[in-house]
């Protein structure tokens, strides 16, 4: 006898551990093809040969992003067409289907092709990737505003998407490298693609199970008036500017993919060239990840008692902390070093985790928040000028971190081989860069978003919000 569905009040499925699973398969999904995003400048500098002109060539790609983002975004806002279940998840699955090939696009391996045939490979790869990411990514941030009213539900569902990042997150991390390079740290560049492939199927799969088991509880859906102002995109950016929590969280979210991304290459140099171990680099990243998998069970509580830009705040001073003690390491290349980084980098990583797992939820109430102050919701301008954003500091901070890494010697033809004092300089890029990524971080949340517990609870109240 199959087990009876607990229904709500209003009808539908009763929020619980199942929207939790779903939605944090949702982002296993997306990390499944973003992760290798990582890999991206280690294999375009030392495989492919490319160093600056990599760095130049993923600036220009962010020229796509700046229409491709907003512009989807506008597309899904606009869209009035009746689907079956949920617009937001139809799109979600055209994107799914595309991520399959879309991210191997970007390691296609022939490191003896002419420097523009690169570049082009290169920008054509980037841009069938970002293509279907945005359209998969922008309707997945959106549907947490639309799952459930609920602030501890909205917690809970951030908390768990943390958790399908950081499983997203380790596959790539912890067993790449061990299949990526050879004795010598050195990358193969042909079996980057392999994995690309595999992981772009298993990012369907994961999309799958979260289409099959979303329930929509909020209702969204608005009346046809012809007197009704159409979408005016401009406007929408107007509001968005104008959103102090949309605005904040976004600022705070380009400081933490700085620092995650902006320090990959430097970091994998680091255990090239300093520690000569670069397949223990995942199992290090690995190891810091553990606060982040300590506090996520600990988020809906934590939320309750203290608020969540409270919450955000207080990880951003951590991870200051952590980026000030990577400067006071000095490097002499022996284990109680490498204990030292670890340690800080779990400083950095328990900050980075107290942010993370509410870092959705807050843009869950910005949304709410665009709707309070404007009297439109906008899911998907809000959120797609928030990935804009987000996505331009993974592209602009890896390549201006590279441009200074060549600044002080990093060659990437040497490939695992760099000199003594460019692994030294990598060693204090990583640590400025951990620390300014940490004080944006503070900026948006601390200065910038403006929901702290009072006034998110004044919101809720006026829009007739769960509590």
């Amino acid at each position: 006898m199959a087990k009876q569905v607990v229904l709500d009040e209003k009808g539908y499925r009763k929020f619980g551990m199942r929207d939790c699973l779903a939605y944090a398969a949702g982002d296993l999904g997306c990390n499944m093809s973003f992760a290798l995003k990582g890999t991206m400048s280690i294999f375009w500098t030392q495989f492919m040969g490319m160093d600056l002109w990599y760095a130049l060539l993923l600036i220009v790609v962010q020229v796509w992003d700046a229409i491709n983002d907003p512009l989807i975004g506008s597309i899904i806002d606009a869209d009035c067409h009746k689907y079956k279940r949920n617009k937001f998840l139809q799109y979600i699955l055209i994107g799914s289907i595309g991520l399959i090939i879309g991210g191997a696009c970007c390691f296609l391996p022939f490191p003896n092709a002419p420097v523009a045939a690169k570049a082009i490979i290169f920008i054509a790869g980037y841009v069938v990737w970002d293509a279907f990411y945005t359209v998969a990514n922008v309707p997945y941030g959106s549907l947490l505003s639309l799952i459930s009213n609920d602030v501890k539900d909205r917690a809970s569902l951030s908390a768990w998407r943390s958790v399908g990042s950081i499983f997203g997150n380790m596959l790539p991390m912890v067993i790449l490298p061990f299949i990526m390079y050879d004795e010598n740290d050195n990358l193969i560049g042909e079996r980057v693609f392999i994995a690309a492939l595999i992981m772009g199927v298993l990012g369907f799969i994961c999309f799958q199970f979260m289409i099959r088991n979303t329930e929509i509880r909020v209702n969204t859906d608005v009346a046809i008036d012809e007197e009704m102002p159409k979408f005016n995109v401009f406007k929408a950016f107007g509001n968005f500017i104008k959103n102090r929590p949309a605005v904040g969280a976004t600022i705070a979210a380009m400081g933490m993919f700085i620092g995650m991304q902006g320090a990959t290459t430097a970091v994998t140099v680091i255990f090239q060239s300093y520690y000569n171990n670069v397949k223990i680099s995942g199992i290090v990243q690995l190891f810091a990840m553990i606060p982040i998998v300590l506090f996520t069970p600990l988020a809906r509580k934590a939320v309750a008692k203290f608020g969540k830009k409270e919450l955000a705040t207080f990880g951003s001073v951590c991870s200051m902390v952590a980026g000030l003690g990577l400067f006071i390491i000095t490097p002499d290349n022996t284990n109680l070093d490498l204990v030292l980084y670890i340690v800080f980098q779990l400083i950095y990583s328990l900050g980075l985790g107290i942010y993370s797992t509410v870092s959705w939820a807050m843009m869950g109430d910005a949304i709410d928040y665009n709707e309070w102050k404007f009297g439109t919701r906008e899911e998907g301008t809000v959120y797609s000028l928030h990935s804009f954003f987000r996505k331009l500091a993974q592209g602009i901070g890896p390549s201006l971190i590279l441009i200074v890494m060549v600044a002080f010697g990093y060659v990437g033809e040497n490939e695992g081989n760099q000199l003594w004092n460019v692994a030294i300089n990598m060693r204090y890029i990583v640590a400025a860069t951990f620390l300014f990524s940490a004080i944006l971080q503070f900026i948006g949340l601390g200065l910038v978003y403006n929901l702290d517990k009072k006034t998110l609870t004044k919101m809720n109240a006026d829009l007739g919000r769960d509590e």
